[in-house]
């Protein structure tokens, strides 16, 4: 590896803003997969099987334009955010070896975040206890598992929202393994940034459209296009294994979680589609919130991706 800083580009945004198409036009203005390597920081493409509801770049796409962590995990496993950075930062030595640039894109902003900021050593997942708080969780509700952070870790809590299961779950679990709140945990990891881990500098731009409204049609126009394309079938084939259920993270992925209601006869069609894509619009939402509170983007634009990446690419 050179001795030199390498610059590694960061392509975020809320779904269905474009990111990929900017990594991939950012991909050939730098000269093509010999000369980038796409890195994928989104936590559904990392299973495999799950192509159409996450809109996965197709065969053709990933010819063209290779992405290291797609296609990574079968549905049945866990991908943690730890499991995320370590192989994120292993996919940009190995770039930098080849003489590479790298180019994270997702919109797994968790992941990005970690991924720049570093990660505390947390400990990893005990089904015992993990069984336990789902009971809980399902006996007492959310709002009351929350308030019982916010008594026990006023700092995690008031990062997690209540609705967001999968974090709250995660943060009590940290708690009765450790005996230690997980604010204490994230304070441990400071200092093990991107730039102190590895040789690089960051360069970020976020792809966001000027109106809410251009993103709110977007998600439909692509949500209608996963439906022609046969994203119930694949959830069929999913829901006919017999290790798979909708409480995996996996399938707790936006569309998803609602398809398999549906096709379990919880939902109407109308219901289904009107349920996945005011879900899409959140997830959206939130995306958008965090990127307002992200003061590490060196370029945010609604531009056309050739020119997003041209301005990204005489950044790096």
């Amino acid at each position: 590896m050179a001795s030199t800083v390498a610059s590694v580009a960061v392509v975020i945004g809320p779904t269905a803003a474009g990111k990929t198409a900017v990594a991939m036009a950012l991909q050939d203005q730098l000269g093509g997969p010999s000369k980038a390597q796409l890195i994928s920081a989104d936590s559904a493409l990392v299973y495999r099987g799950m192509d159409i509801g996450t809109a996965k770049p197709d065969a053709q796409e990933l010819i063209a334009y290779p992405h290291r962590l797609i296609d990574i995990r079968d549905p049945s496993e866990p991908y943690s955010v730890a499991d995320f950075v370590g192989d994120a930062d292993a996919a940009v030595v190995e770039a930098l070896e080849r003489q590479q640039t790298p180019i994270i894109v997702g919109g797994t902003m968790l992941y990005v975040q970690r991924f720049i900021d570093g990660i505390a050593k947390l400990p990893s997942a005990d089904p015992n206890i993990r069984l336990e708080l789902q009971r809980q969780l399902g006996r007492l509700g959310a709002d009351a598992m929350h308030a019982e952070l916010s008594m026990i870790d006023p700092a995690a809590a008031a990062k997690i929202h209540p609705n967001n299961h999968q974090r709250l779950l995660r943060a009590m679990e940290v708690i009765r393994t450790t005996g230690q709140p997980m604010s204490a945990q994230w304070q441990a990891a400071k200092g093990a940034v991107a730039t102190s881990r590895l040789p690089i500098k960051l360069v970020t731009a976020a792809v966001v459209p000027s109106q809410r409204e251009v993103l709110h049609q977007r998600i439909q126009e692509r949500f209608e296009a996963m439906l022609q394309a046969g994203f119930l079938g694949e959830v069929e084939g999913l829901m006919r294994r017999d290790d798979l259920h909708p409480d995996l993270p996996a399938l707790r992925s936006v569309g998803y979680r609602q398809a398999w209601q549906f096709l379990r006869g919880d939902y109407s069609h109308a219901d289904f589609v009107a349920a996945a894509l005011a879900a899409t619009r959140q997830l959206a939402k939130r995306q958008l919130t965090w990127l307002r509170g992200w003061s590490k983007i060196d370029l945010q634009s609604a531009a056309a991706p050739e020119q997003i990446a041209a301005e990204l690419q005489r950044m790096l």
